[in-house]
């Protein structure tokens, strides 16, 4: 139970293990579905045809907007599933899926069998969370700051 003390939340051993399990499994999943995609760019398509294709849908400045894309997805969820730097890459995945929502998906409707944006939504979204709330106990960020990395903090 969360229990508001003279402006500072506090909470049970017990709450707080269940939220920092909760942001580790939500840090791997995003972090993998950030990975594959980050993969694709570098390895599959490459960057030079991602940037063709950016370039085709008109995202402006499509090389450094694939380039950008590539690393936060391939570096940021490795960064996401290890959790260092969380806020930062939360903070990165919100831009990278804005970008995608705005230049690519919104006119699509919702569904992403038609190319809508429901994936970059929820991606976008996980990304604000952590951005916010940061990486939970389990996470090297909290190894280097000593301190909880969470909304407990």
């Amino acid at each position: 139970m969360t229990t508001l003390i003279f402006g500072k939340r506090t909470s049970s051993p017990r709450q707080s293990a269940r939220q920092d399990t909760a942001l580790l499994i939500g840090r791997i999943a995003l972090g993998i579905v950030l990975v594959a995609h980050g993969w694709q760019k570098f390895f599959t398509f490459g960057i030079s045809g991602v940037a063709a294709n950016f370039d085709k849908m008109g995202i402006p400045l499509a090389t450094a907007s694939a380039t950008f894309a590539g690393v936060v997805e391939l570096i940021g969820g490795i960064l996401l599933i290890i959790g260092l730097a969380v806020p930062l890459v939360g903070l990165l995945v919100a831009i990278d899926m804005t970008g995608a929502l705005l230049f690519v998906h919104a006119p699509n409707g919702v569904f992403v069998d038609g190319g809508g944006y429901e994936l970059v939504l929820v991606i976008g979204a996980l990304g604000v969370v952590f951005a916010g709330v940061g990486a939970g106990a389990y996470a090297i960020d909290r190894l280097i700051t000593g301190r909880r990395a969470s909304v407990n903090a």
